[in-house]
């Protein structure tokens, strides 16, 4: 299947509305039952130049493309990944572990942007108006205004380097960890709830790296 090349049509259309620095954010990791939830950052600007050819959400692209245009992207554009880890996850619950790990990714770009592209449909970035039930960890950074846009991954390109950093990301710190665990079989579903996976969880139980909080298969 092939997809028609993305562009920064949108993310110009913003710059051209006023802003002078977008940071584009998207995250990897939500869903898996261990490791971090990874948030990647692409800071776009009206001197950046048309995104590498290739890029487009990280889900589309097989892991040996991802690592090929990972230097590409590093090389195009400012950007950062924030990582929240999974007792962090465990304490404060998924969205504002989200929020925590989009907070560190914003801090680490060299200028502070003046809006935010999130993917999705709920901005998880903005501080919540209400109180969480949750001992959230307070504010690391000041969040500008925030614009989501759903499948934002598939439509703007910086959206889309940002999945590829947060993806990236993950995933090589789950390789790596998967070298100290190999019965769960990491370097192949990144924590996720492959088959191995679920039955090592069964066998052998949660890792100081499992989202314990989460319902996780327990030994028989």
């Amino acid at each position: 299947m092939s997809f028609a090349p993305l562009t920064l049509r949108v993310e110009r259309a913003m710059l051209r509305a006023g802003v002078a620095g977008l940071a584009c954010v998207d995250e990897a990791g939500r869903g898996a039952l261990c490791g971090p939830v990874s948030v990647g950052v692409v800071l776009v600007t009206a001197e950046t130049k048309p995104a590498p050819a290739g890029v487009r959400d990280s889900k589309l692209l097989t892991p040996e493309r991802r690592m090929e245009l990972l230097p590409k992207i590093m090389r195009w554009a400012s950007h950062a990944v924030g990582m929240a880890s999974a007792d962090e996850i465990d304490r404060l619950g998924i969205v504002p572990a989200m929020r925590l790990a989009g907070h560190r990714a914003l801090a680490a770009l060299p200028v502070r942007p003046d809006q935010v592209l999130l993917d999705g449909s709920h901005d998880y970035l903005s501080e919540p108006a209400q109180a969480s039930l949750f001992a959230e960890e307070p504010a690391l950074y000041s969040v500008p205004p925030v614009v989501t846009m759903v499948k934002a991954d598939l439509r703007c390109a910086g959206v889309a380097a940002a999945s590829i950093l947060a993806k990236t990301a993950r995933d090589a710190l789950m390789i790596e960890l998967s070298d100290h665990f190999p019965d769960y079989g990491w370097a192949g579903n990144k924590g996720y709830g492959a088959p191995e996976h679920l039955e090592a969880l069964t066998r052998l139980g949660p890792t100081r790296h499992h989202r314990v909080s989460w319902s996780l298969p327990t030994p028989d």
